[in-house]
């Protein structure tokens, strides 16, 4: 079984987030969900780059073809492995549902925030209440983490244009660009201090799309 990967970027792609990495002479086709491929496109990390990812490996009789999902840090491969324990979230849907943080998405399975849940790619109203259901109380301590860039201390430093980042999460959640600025604009002008901080960003734009509905 492959748990982790060091090596070289062969070809990276965003739609599907996908990468292959040579490692050893062996070139390893590695899906990535869209949080993990917008964190290495943050860093600079593209073709040729050196890459170190943990790796969830998954093979079953029903499916013999392996799948290696890749993660950057081992938190997110841990609240991977709990997510897809909900019944029916096999580890594509779950792969292709983590387009945020895994700390905002365990935040709003704490919190029991539906509606945030709904937004991601794939989970529609019943499955969102199976994860609030499943895992709610589990994910606590994912909650609290910073995803992007943790150190041994748990720091890491702010992003560059939240704003930006937050605008191209909810495009890939599939509002209309213009939709996307309008939202992400609208929170700013109410919070401002959010503006440093796409985590807190896209908290508030959840809060005001569920007061909204």
């Amino acid at each position: 079984m492959i748990s982790y990967i060091t090596g070289t970027i062969r070809s990276l792609t965003r739609e599907p987030g996908r990468a292959v990495v040579i490692a050893g002479g062996v070139g390893y086709e590695i899906s990535l969900p869209t949080y993990v491929y917008q964190s290495l496109a943050n860093d600079g990390i593209g073709e040729g780059s050196q890459v170190e990812l943990e790796i969830y490996y998954h093979v079953t009789e029903r499916q013999p073809k392996p799948m290696l999902v890749g993660f950057r840090h081992p938190s997110e491969k841990r609240f991977f492995e709990q997510l897809i324990q909900v019944e029916g979230i096999g580890p594509a849907k779950a792969a292709s549902a983590l387009v945020f943080p895994v700390s905002t998405i365990a935040t709003a399975i704490e919190n029991e925030d539906l509606g945030s849940l709904q937004r991601l790619p794939g989970i529609g109203s019943r499955a969102a209440q199976k994860i609030v259901a499943t895992l709610r109380g589990k994910v606590a301590a994912t909650a609290l983490l910073v995803d992007a860039g943790i150190s041994e201390q748990g720091q890491t430093p702010p992003p560059s244009d939240a704003r930006s980042e937050a605008i191209e999460a909810l495009v890939t959640l599939g509002y209309r660009p213009t939709e996307a600025q309008d939202k992400v604009d609208a929170v700013l002008r109410q919070t401002p201090e959010a503006a440093d901080d796409l985590q807190d960003l896209m908290r508030e734009v959840f809060k005001a799309q569920v007061s909204q509905d």
